[in-house]
């Protein structure tokens, strides 16, 4: 079950997944926060459909021989052409580079969690899972950044591992306002309550001339 938290200001709200009943105890190990998986919901729908689709078929045109009745069409002229066509041909060799292609991606998709917008956030019970998504952690920062005395405007770019700030200076010096600005993001970091916080990589420019 989801359960979303509103943050005033920080874009897309928290992302709360419920493992277990609420009213339960906590344990006293919160547990590992790992990412969160996605359903999958759409590409298992499409290949459920497809493979249904196909075995229809076939089971429809077996009962139709099982009955004395000639198999369609489509099917005799697929055994006729895979009779004929030797396994080094063209059309062969797509075919079954196209089948091998949508058989990795399924098991990738299958082993990978995706939703890499949402940064798990650390566990504090272990009924509870919360992911903060990439957008609100970097208007999160980039508020930050421009609280900074003599930061005129930033730009924040999160990523799983790294956060980017590139900021302009107007009436400090850069590497003073580089100094202030790593002090301040860095404990803005912290108090996202990431589970893996990420590093910080801060650049200072001053304006460009006009005109």
């Amino acid at each position: 079950m989801t359960e979303p938290q509103g943050t005033r200001g920080t874009g897309r709200p928290p992302v709360l997944e419920k493992t277990a009943d609420p009213g339960q105890p906590p344990a006293p190990a919160p547990g590992r926060a790992g990412r969160l998986w996605s359903a999958r919901r759409v590409p298992a729908g499409i290949a459920a459909l497809l493979l249904l689709f196909l075995a229809g078929a076939f089971l429809y045109d077996v009962a139709a021989v099982r009955a004395d009745r000639p198999a369609m069409a489509w099917r005799r002229e697929l055994a006729r052409q895979l009779a004929r066509r030797p396994l080094e041909d063209a059309w062969v060799l797509i075919g079954a580079g196209a089948a091998t292609a949508l058989g990795l991606w399924l098991l990738l998709l299958a082993a990978t969690p995706g939703l890499r917008d949402l940064l798990p956030m650390r566990r504090t019970r272990p009924d509870v899972r919360a992911a903060l998504h990439r957008d609100a952690a970097a208007r999160v920062l980039r508020d930050r950044a421009v609280e900074v005395p003599g930061v005129q405007s930033a730009q924040v770019r999160m990523g799983r591992r790294r956060a980017k700030v590139r900021a302009v200076a107007h009436f400090r010096e850069p590497d003073a306002v580089r100094a202030d600005l790593g002090t301040a993001l860095t404990d803005a970091v912290h108090g996202l309550g990431l589970a893996h916080p990420p590093a910080l990589s801060v650049r200072v420019a001053r304006p460009g001339r006009k005109g």
